[in-house]
């Protein structure tokens, strides 16, 4: 057995242990709607209406700098990687399918890997982290455990391994990183507007 096999097969007993050992009601119910738009969209919002009040012209240039991360974090998980790297979902993995708890309504078809949720949030959370932490202060990397809470929610519930969303988190950073240095080389952010 090579290391991508006994990597595979580690992400699965993971995956199954997390599910199914590491679980508590409360939290049944709470991962359900973590993964949810109406429960993290309004965090995102919260950003919108704060750049675009403190910064002027420059806060609606980073609003637009936000949403093309968002843009290209989900192309590249969900149209690059996932067409290229087919990986069946937990909860269609016949493997282990039936040894999961499974907690959503569907489980989608699309290829596990990378999480797209995973992907997303953590190019979000970097982009906003690194262009925003010199006039919030250090609260804001709150913004990164938040995304690890969505992103473990999507192993939880069952349409993620834990390997998906690790990936997923690595390739949203980075692409976040990457943008979070193009803005404050190329535009920044002014101190607080005040009209």
């Amino acid at each position: 057995m090579d290391l991508i096999d006994r990597l595979i097969e580690y992400d699965k007993a993971l995956m199954v242990r997390i599910n199914n050992e590491w679980h508590h009601p409360v939290l049944d119910i709470l991962f359900q709607h973590i993964r949810e738009t109406y429960f993290w969209m309004p965090v995102y919002l919260f950003f919108i209406v704060f750049a675009a009040l403190n910064f002027g012209k420059r806060g609606w240039l980073w609003i637009l700098a936000a949403v093309l991360t968002i843009a290209i974090t989900d192309q590249v998980s969900s149209n690059l990687i996932k067409n290229n790297i087919m990986r069946l979902r937990p909860c269609r993995d016949p493997e282990i399918a039936d040894q999961i708890r499974f907690f959503i309504k569907y489980c989608p078809r699309s290829s596990s890997f990378t999480s797209s949720h995973a992907t997303n949030h953590f190019g979000f959370a970097s982009f906003v982290v690194l262009t925003l932490r010199n006039f919030t202060g250090p609260w804001i990397n709150i913004l990164i455990l938040f995304a690890a809470t969505v992103s473990y929610a999507q192993v939880y519930v069952g349409v993620h391994y834990p390997l998906d969303v690790c990936c997923g988190a690595i390739v949203g950073s980075s692409i976040g990183y990457g943008m979070s240095i193009i803005f404050n080389k190329k535009i920044g952010l002014p101190a607080f507007a005040r009209s």
